[in-house]
């Protein structure tokens, strides 16, 4: 049957979520200004991770450890597969998605927060600090948009006040005209421009917007956008949460090539190669 979550622990954990991404958007942006102080180091994959992602770890952890669930975190060790493969209800986490954005200094990084239940992720957060911006999801209960979120180190927010002044998303919910489709700044290659042309073959004025980390999906779900291809590696926490939020705005996120489902929690946490579409074109299938 899988698990119920009530609404006394929806209440309890979206607080938790939302405070701990706005709390590490703050230990992020301590770090940012200086440019000498970003202790860059690769790992094993040659993709970077700098302080900033090593304190957003360590903010998360220490304030979701008061869910007693289990976390599961790009920065965190290395989980083996028999360790996690039981879960049915944990913490996916991004301290700092974009980290090649924050190290080039355009601004576009997000802190990425999803729970997941068997193996499907239920709850999103997406903090983006420098813009000052707070999507959030609860499966079944829609999906919105806080702006003017300021990082605090010390954010206590209430279940009632992450709701205050919340928008409904999407908050544009007819097709862009001419469509709009997102790429990486950092990611593409061959495969991208080729989905590409096969959409322009269908919609010839279609315009590109060059954008990095999980903020595109920020924007599918507002109707920013319309249409995401990626055909470059990315890992679970990398889409958990943005794939909740645009979910609940009316969008779709499906695994190339056959458009199945998503599935989390896997013995690999490589993600398949994906396209996302906005509520307005979800029924495009390329």
């Amino acid at each position: 049957m899988g698990v119920i979550i009530t609404t006394q622990q929806r209440e309890f954990f979206l607080p938790r979520a939302v405070n701990a991404a706005i709390r590490a958007g703050a230990a992020i942006l301590d770090v940012y200004p200086d440019k000498t102080n970003y202790q860059v180091d690769y790992k094993a994959d040659q993709s970077p991770i700098t302080l900033a992602d090593r304190r957003a770890h360590e903010v998360i952890k220490a304030h979701l450890s008061q869910t007693r669930m289990p976390i599961l975190s790009e920065e965190g060790r290395e989980m083996q597969y028999f360790e996690r493969k039981g879960w049915d209800l944990f913490w996916m986490v991004d301290p700092l998605d974009g980290t090649r954005e924050f190290i080039k200094g355009n601004n576009e990084f997000t802190v990425n927060i999803a729970l997941i239940s068997d193996n499907r992720p239920v709850m999103g957060i997406i903090y983006v600090p420098y813009f000052r911006k707070l999507y959030f999801s609860e499966k079944g209960f829609g999906s919105f948009v806080r702006e003017d979120i300021a990082p605090d180190h010390e954010s206590a927010l209430t279940y009632r006040e992450i709701y205050e002044g919340a928008k409904e998303l999407p908050l544009f919910p007819e097709a862009n005209s001419p469509l709009k489709i997102a790429i990486s700044r950092s990611h593409n290659n061959e495969a991208t421009f080729e989905r590409i042309e096969s959409f322009r073959k269908l919609y010839p004025d279609a315009e590109l917007v060059e954008q990095g980390s999980s903020y595109k999906f920020c924007l599918l779900a507002e109707g920013s956008i319309d249409y995401y291809p990626r055909t470059s590696n990315t890992y679970e926490w990398d889409t958990a949460a943005g794939e909740v939020i645009l979910s609940e705005a009316g969008g779709v996120t499906k695994a190339l090539p056959d458009m199945a489902k998503f599935a989390y929690n896997k013995e690999s946490l490589l993600n398949p190669n994906f396209v996302c579409r906005g509520r307005a074109i979800k029924d495009i299938d390329i």
